[in-house]
């Protein structure tokens, strides 16, 4: 984590990107010389958070080790890696697995959260120890967790899964979720740019559609995500990893019936961005969600009906789903922290 490795006093060194995502070979290596006595590890994502499999890992990580570093991969992508390779193979000393996603745990909520740690052999010795509990190795660093092994009961639905899967289904589940990654891809294709793509055109098991060019029509990014929840969807990330897009990761657990609802929805989107001005701010996107307050109260005085509002599409009235709240402050509260504790003169009055 760089954030945290800034906080242990350490340099961090980013290196360049190619116009596809990749990492630019030629500037980590000048990088990786220039700063080879002090060179601890390199953290790479494999495959890209932006969406891309590094075609060059295997030079990448061989690049560190000549220089003396070490790698540790980002586990946070392993469900486009199960069955078809894995860290060891493209050179990685340390990995943790995210078992979310992946391996059937829960993402989001705030938890729970626990992912196994993959070492190579040359540290193993310093694995941590736990003061109750023979674990570590050797030179022990201390210990990490109130668990020697983490969250069991966590860790139990995690091995049921694969149990049940077995190697073969692990398998099929990466590359259906790379199949379905690059169907969402080809679906949209005219109506969104994809920001990044492999030196084949494909995606790997997510995908980022660039929105920036939508600002000329007076649309941003959140207005997507707003609108999504009138077509009963939950918006993608948004902003991230490139502020400005939306990141779509279908896993392997959507239908094709799914994707293909969930693609019509943005394109018909798109359509609205078309009808969208800069110049007339009150439009479908701008005013989304429309809440079910909104729709069903006796004065109606958009610019357009209560049906374009709520039933933009026709499987939307099989099922509808009816937002309760609008927009508060999107990110405004998470850019001005106020503190709501009472005054410091209350405590010293008590």
């Amino acid at each position: 984590n760089p954030a945290s490795a800034v906080m242990a006093g350490m340099k961090v060194v980013v290196t360049k990107a190619t116009e596809n995502g990749n990492i630019d070979i030629d500037d980590l290596r000048e990088k990786a010389i220039e700063h080879k006595d002090h060179l601890a590890a390199l953290m790479v994502t494999y495959p890209s958070t932006h969406g891309v499999f590094e075609s060059a890992i295997r030079e990448i990580t061989q690049i560190i080790h000549d220089n003396g570093g070490q790698v540790y991969m980002d586990g946070a992508n392993m469900n486009a890696q199960v069955g078809l390779t894995n860290p060891g193979n493209i050179g990685a000393d340390v990995c943790h697995l995210n078992l979310h996603k992946t391996f059937a745990i829960p993402h989001g909520g705030g938890g729970p959260g626990v992912g196994p740690i993959c070492v190579a052999k040359q540290l193993v010795p310093f694995l941590p120890g736990n003061p109750v509990i023979k674990t570590g190795g050797e030179k022990a660093i201390g210990a990490i967790s109130s668990a020697p092994w983490g969250s069991s009961l966590v860790c139990l639905i995690s091995y049921g899964y694969i149990k049940m899967l077995g190697s073969g289904g692990l398998q099929k589940a990466t590359e259906y979720a790379i199949l379905n990654a690059n169907y969402i891809k080809e679906r949209l294709s005219e109506h969104y740019k994809t920001l990044y793509s492999g030196e084949r055109g494909r995606a790997a098991h997510e995908l980022i559609l660039d929105c920036r060019p939508f600002k000329d029509n007076g649309i941003e990014v959140t207005d997507i995500a707003k609108r999504l929840i009138d077509y009963g969807f939950h918006a993608p990330t948004v902003s991230f990893p490139v502020a400005g897009t939306v990141m779509i990761e279908p896993t392997e657990s959507e239908s094709k019936a799914e994707l293909d609802r969930f693609c019509d929805a943005l394109i018909s989107i798109r359509k609205e961005i078309e009808e969208a001005s800069e110049n007339e701010p009150n439009n479908v996107l701008k005013n989304a969600p429309h809440t079910i307050k909104m729709l069903t109260a006796s004065e109606w005085n958009l610019p357009y009906s209560r049906e374009k509002a709520a039933f933009p599409l026709d499987y939307i009235a099989d099922n509808k789903f009816w937002p309760t709240v609008r927009r508060v402050d999107e990110a405004f509260g998470d850019r001005n922290l106020m503190c709501t504790c009472p005054p410091i003169e209350e405590y010293m009055e008590a």
